[in-house]
């Protein structure tokens, strides 16, 4: 029986010093039918010459250079709108996927029934030079984040908490074609793509390292957001749809401990219009209280609490 296509869409913005590196991982997989589709957001360094010199020796890779730079949402979809796999793989292109990444996912799809839209496993993190950070479900454990790893229904958990390390995903392109892929709308994906998809398709994990993820040490250790980061909005649109989505009390309740975690990230880091956001939002939802309240008057007081809150992390997550 012939082997399912699988489409992987590399984005490639300013990744020089890494993109070679993706490709080849790609390239070397122990799975033969693979569609393989580079996309270069308008970089401003060297990314497009070395993609085009890779290219030219390896002409079935498809590349699409983006005449200006578009952000990662909508860059995805232009490959995507290439994609004739069955399954689709979202690779950045400064990540590294192991020899039998691709061969041991659609492997364990081919166990689950129709239900599965994504199959997820566990990751290593490497930083600028590819030297071991960290392993991404020990860590979690480790810092008692996570007591285990949901599967199947996943839906209040991915709205509630992070525990899914996006880099090693395999999706249905079925998943991919209901949704339209990302949403354009916002400033990051995978908050947004778990929440829709989660809705009417269930997850799989995979207890193995089959993706190296690239972090500097300063990312992994000072926290999410900064001051004025525009992924705290899309955050509170994503919250938005997924008050429509809610079916249950469960689903409301998962969606307020998003809510509460939001306010808290939004006053320490001094976003401040984004903290009356997700205060008001929360209290429109009837499950605010004291605690929220008092965050909230912090965040009138305009207290430099930033500083406080990178202590915290460094502390917490080091």
């Amino acid at each position: 029986m012939k082997k399912p296509l699988v489409s992987v869409v590399c984005l490639c913005y300013n990744q020089a010093r890494f993109v070679e590196e993706a490709i080849n991982s790609v390239r070397s997989q122990t799975y033969d039918n693979i569609q393989l589709i580079v996309v270069d957001d308008a970089s401003t360094d060297n990314s497009a010459a070395i993609i085009q010199q890779i290219v030219s020796k390896h002409p079935s890779i498809e590349y699409l250079l983006l005449p200006e730079n578009v952000g990662n949402c909508a860059a995805f979809n232009r490959g995507l709108a290439l994609a004739k796999g069955e399954f689709i793989i979202d690779l950045a292109a400064d990540d590294v996927f192991m020899p039998e990444r691709i061969e041991r996912q659609v492997e364990f799809f081919s166990t689950l029934d129709a239900s599965y839209g994504v199959v997820f496993t566990d990751a290593i993190y490497i930083d600028e030079r590819g030297k071991f950070l960290r392993e991404h479900y020990a860590y979690l454990f480790w810092k008692k984040l996570l007591k285990a790893i949901p599967e199947g229904d996943v839906y209040r958990h991915v709205l509630s908490r992070y525990f899914i390390c996006s880099p090693t995903m395999m999706v249905r392109k079925q998943v991919m074609d209901e949704l339209h892929g990302y949403d354009e709308t916002l400033s990051y994906e995978d908050f947004d793509f778990w929440v829709r998809s989660s809705r009417n398709y269930r997850y799989a994990y995979l207890d193995r390292k089959l993706t190296k993820v690239r972090r500097s040490a300063r990312s992994m250790s000072t926290g999410w957001y900064r001051q004025g980061d525009r992924q705290l909005h899309s955050t509170y649109l994503v919250c938005k749809k997924a008050l429509l989505l809610n079916r249950t009390e469960e689903d409301h309740r998962a969606l307020a401990l998003r809510l509460k975690y939001e306010l808290r990230q939004s006053v320490f880091s001094e976003n401040r219009a984004e903290a009356d956001q997700f205060y008001i939002f929360l209290r429109e939802t009837g499950r605010s209280g004291v605690v929220d309240r008092l965050l909230w008057l912090l965040n009138k007081f305009r207290l430099p609490l930033s500083y406080l809150r990178h202590w915290y992390h460094r502390i917490k997550y080091n």
